[in-house]
């Protein structure tokens, strides 16, 4: 029995929850946020963890982050890498880039593509056909994990398809609904017959109508996001889910969000779909070189409770209407003018409530890329059980200020010393490799001030071996 601090004004049987024999609800979920020690948190969500994934085996897989387009018509304020496209350094990658990347990645045993890229407008649907068959003809064991939902609800607007209407950037939505999703459907079909295997849960960031639309300018919206992922589960496609926090959001605001993907995955699962969300991810928001993160900080001392929970417990209230942007100003003026940052609490905090929320979701990845390599392996204890990718490159969190970048020996080596087994996996997260014996690529390793210095990717207009060097401080050896 897993003893509780919850205050026992509306108690919680975690122990139920724990057994995966009770589903928490939106209410108790925010007690627990709210209530709950972090240490309790983290050994309710690191004991979920081990029930569904065993005690023994934490995973990552090799991919590359290749981004093919910078251009973007979205006005994303929590965003410093979309270029309008008559930059010096606005960028589409040419098809011996792409493959030169993918070249590399299969080189060092990696498996996976991850393509994303800016919603580019002159692009047409041919484009997407031909970068994904020459791919699959060049490199055929490579797994493409592909096209975000805001991407695809672009394509739904934009492409040029017979029979179907084209809108205006950002605003498909104006089609009819019925429209809407059977192009949505054909597109996605004619993308997997290329050879798109699978569907990648970027732009997430906060679904709230309220949030959303103050930092996704020109962006999906969260019911398009859900949907895309919807399709891409009826067509057969695995994907993952997002959540970009520790900006304007309230907490409400978190819990919603994920509410939302559990109740799409309880779609899927009713309906027998051969596609569903395989793994969720959240991250705290970076706000270096980014319009939001020029936004003043949230004075935590002022007495004051912060203007996103105001606005967000209204809306969850049912005091006001999301949509309506006259009585949610009224309600709370200063939400979306004042930020309140996530750190590492947060983070941790937030990552083991969606592992005892999300019970219909296989995994629940560390995010190192934001939060750093000690974090990343103390989230092994909060409810992960994989730290994704060996970041061979990464563009867009990057032009935010996050430059972490591991090896795979040092990422073995993070699972290794929390007391796990570390292993390669593929994107339906099957075990590729386990790292047990002498050959592992950190038990060779006899000097480890050489991983200390790591090498990330960043793309540069007609230059793919522009690189640079970063260091990662590993104060455990050496």
């Amino acid at each position: 029995m897993i003893r509780s601090t919850i205050p026992p004004l509306d108690p919680i049987d975690i122990d139920a929850v724990v057994a995966g024999e009770k589903r928490l609800s939106r209410d108790e979920a925010m007690q627990l946020y709210r209530h709950a020690s972090l240490h309790d948190l983290g050994r309710w969500a690191h004991a979920v963890c081990e029930r569904v994934h065993g005690p023994d085996i934490r995973t990552f897989v090799k991919d590359r982050n290749i981004n093919y387009t910078n251009v973007c018509t979205a006005r994303c304020t929590f965003c410093a890498f979309r270029r309008d496209g008559g930059e010096a350094d606005a960028y589409t990658l040419s098809r011996d880039e792409l493959h030169q990347k993918v070249r590399e990645l299969v080189d060092k045993g990696g498996t996976q593509v991850l393509l994303q890229g800016g919603m580019h407008p002159d692009l047409p649907v041919a484009f997407y056909e031909d970068l994904l068959s020459d791919l699959k003809a060049a490199f055929p064991q490579v797994h493409i994990h592909g096209f975000s939902p805001p991407e695809i609800v672009e394509f739904v607007g934009l492409f040029e398809m017979e029979g179907f209407p084209v809108a205006a950037p950002g605003k498909s939505g104006q089609m009819p609904e019925e429209v809407w999703v059977a192009k949505l459907d054909a597109i996605l079909g004619r993308l997997r017959a290329a050879g798109l295997d699978s569907v990648p849960g970027g732009g997430g960031e906060i679904f709230a109508e309220h949030v959303r639309r103050r930092i996704g300018l020109g962006k999906a919206d969260g019911r398009q996001w859900l949907e895309v992922m919807a399709a891409a589960h009826r067509q057969g496609m695995l994907t993952s889910a997002t959540m970009m926090f520790g900006h304007i959001e309230g907490v409400t605001d978190r819990i919603d969000h994920m509410d939302r993907v559990r109740t799409y995955q309880d779609r899927a699962i009713e309906h027998n779909w051969p596609g569903r969300y395989v793994s969720f991810i959240s991250w705290p928001f970076q706000r270096e070189n980014t319009p939001l993160g020029r936004v003043p900080d949230w004075d935590a001392s002022s007495g004051e409770p912060f203007p996103g929970d105001v606005l967000a417990d209204a809306v969850e209230q049912g005091a006001i209407d999301a949509h309506d942007k006259d009585a949610c100003n009224t309600t709370s003026p200063l939400a979306g003018k004042l930020v309140r940052m996530a750190g590492a609490v947060d983070y941790l905090r937030t990552q083991a409530i969606s592992r005892l929320y999300l019970d219909n979701i296989h995994s629940i990845g560390a995010s190192w890329v934001t939060m750093g390599p000690r974090i990343g392996q103390l989230g092994l204890f909060y409810g992960a059980n994989d730290m994704g990718s060996i970041m061979m490159e990464e563009n867009v969190v990057s032009a935010a200020g996050t430059t972490y970048c591991l090896d795979e020996e040092v990422l073995c080596h993070l699972i290794r010393s929390s007391g796990f087994t570390p292993a390669q996996r593929d994107n339906a997260y099957r075990i590729l490799r386990v790292y047990n014996g002498e050959d592992s690529p950190d038990l060779r390793v006899s000097d480890w001030s050489r991983h200390r210095a790591a090498v990330l990717h960043k793309q540069t207009p007609g230059d793919i071996e522009t690189q640079v060097s970063l260091t990662i401080t590993d104060s455990d050896d050496g």
